[in-house]
């Protein structure tokens, strides 16, 4: 009998919901993601938070993760290509300014200042080999090796005062962008807004917290039908045990490889 080789594929939950504080003065939820599946078993994923000063950071957000998506989505790209440090930080930039790009042209369309639509971004590549993470404002991107560790591919950028960050219309905005690749055997990947970082990282340290992320990379896991396992992480979101620690909007996008 011939065996076949184990082809890991991805298996991703995501989601975005309003903040109780939002809900209750009737504001709409200010975050936003995006992720695809593309060919050779590549997951390009992106998150975004919209400013709450600025009065379209929805726009901006959504505008953000879609075209960063789509700007790496249209490139041809593979695994093997991927082996190119230099090729993966092209990539990642290129993405970064096509966002930034379409959330200034977008303004100047609606006759807006770009602060109007103001937006941190997070944009991810993961493979089974590789994640590479760009990011601008706060957020955090995490993985987990095949040995069980679990690193923070990126540190919130919180600014010098409370709620301030830097986002993706400010002047240095790409120049001053995290950017991170990680060369491991990949098991889990995991994205958050701003709005999950004191349930889901250990902030004095910068680690993730492993007894939030662990459950949910097992959750995802053993997943059969997406839109049930959606379901099932926004009620999460939306449950007491968060909603009593953070009123604010909420992203959350797992990936885990499995057979």
């Amino acid at each position: 009998m011939e065996i076949s080789e184990q082809i890991l594929n991805w298996r991703v939950v995501a989601a975005s919901v309003c903040g109780t504080s939002h809900v209750k003065n009737k504001q709409l939820c200010q975050d936003a993601h995006h992720w695809q599946l593309l060919s050779d078993n590549i997951l390009v994923a992106a998150a975004a938070d919209g400013a709450g000063s600025a009065i379209q950071g929805k726009v901006g957000a959504m505008i953000a993760v879609e075209t960063a998506v789509e700007s790496i989505s249209n490139k041809e790209i593979t695994q093997e290509t991927l082996v190119d440090d230099a090729l993966v930080r092209s990539v990642l930039a290129e993405a970064m300014l096509s966002a930034a790009k379409a959330v200034e042209e977008e303004a100047i369309a609606c006759e807006k200042l770009p602060m109007d639509l103001a937006t941190t971004l997070i944009i991810m590549i993961a493979t089974p080999e590789l994640v590479a993470v760009a990011q601008v404002g706060d957020g955090v991107a995490v993985a987990k090796d095949e040995g069980g560790n679990l690193l923070a591919l990126t540190i919130p950028d919180n600014g010098e005062y409370i709620n301030e960050t830097t986002f993706l219309t400010s002047p240095t905005a790409l120049e001053t962008a995290q950017l991170k690749i990680w060369r491991q055997p990949i098991v889990n990947v995991g994205m958050i807004t701003d709005g999950l970082e004191m349930l889901a990282m250990n902030m004095a340290v910068g680690a993730p917290h492993k007894p939030f992320f662990m459950p949910l990379f097992e959750f995802v896991a053993n997943a059969q039908d997406k839109s049930v396992a959606q379901e099932q992480l926004v009620r999460f979101l939306r449950s007491d045990k968060i909603t009593q620690r953070t009123d604010d909007d909420l992203t959350l996008i797992i990936g885990a490889l499995r057979d």
